[in-house]
């Protein structure tokens, strides 16, 4: 072996997983979680067991506006997307009622892929706001924002934005 040879092996570590464990189970530990505050409280979760529980147990129809503020739409448009009318929400609203399982679920998944957008766009809102706004080819010459409207929709969003971060056109 020449000192060369010798001098390059000499730098090389050798990889322990132990290491790569410890960090996995402590980011795994540590998780994503996800809250939704109202002035009637806060819904959170960190999974998707949470979520199913979050979703049986109901959430605020105030939750409309803190999506809205997080999507930089008007209610309005949120509330058509989840096919409830201006009367319905106003009234429901004040009552502090709950929204139906269907429309928590979809205000849930939307709270998780749109700070998972926040993220991907470097926490850069009005970045991210107009990608939201604007004709995306792969997701069919439509806005992000119009399919928010039902499960898979949403999904196809964060999917598209998954391959954003990391790097592939979308």
């Amino acid at each position: 072996m020449t000192t060369r040879e010798h001098k390059r092996t000499s730098n090389i570590k050798t990889f322990d997983p132990r290491h790569s464990i410890k960090r996995a189970v402590k980011t795994r530990a540590a998780g994503s979680r996800w809250v939704i505050v109202t002035s009637k409280g806060k819904v959170t979760w960190s999974n998707k067991i949470e979520r199913v529980a979050a979703i049986r147990n109901g959430v605020p129809y105030e939750s409309v506006e803190v999506i809205g503020k997080k999507a930089n739409l008007p209610v309005k448009h949120l509330l058509h997307y989840l096919g409830v009318p201006q009367t319905t929400y106003n009234k429901k609203k004040k009552e502090n009622d709950l929204l139906s399982g269907r429309n928590s679920e979809v205000i849930l998944i939307l709270s998780e892929v749109l700070d998972f957008g926040l993220e991907v766009f470097n926490n850069e809102e009005e970045k991210f706001h107009r990608w939201l706004r604007k004709t995306n080819v792969s997701l069919g010459n439509v806005p992000p924002e119009s399919l928010f409207d039902s499960v898979t929709g949403i999904q196809e969003v964060r999917n598209t934005l998954s391959r954003l971060e990391y790097g592939n056109l979308a």
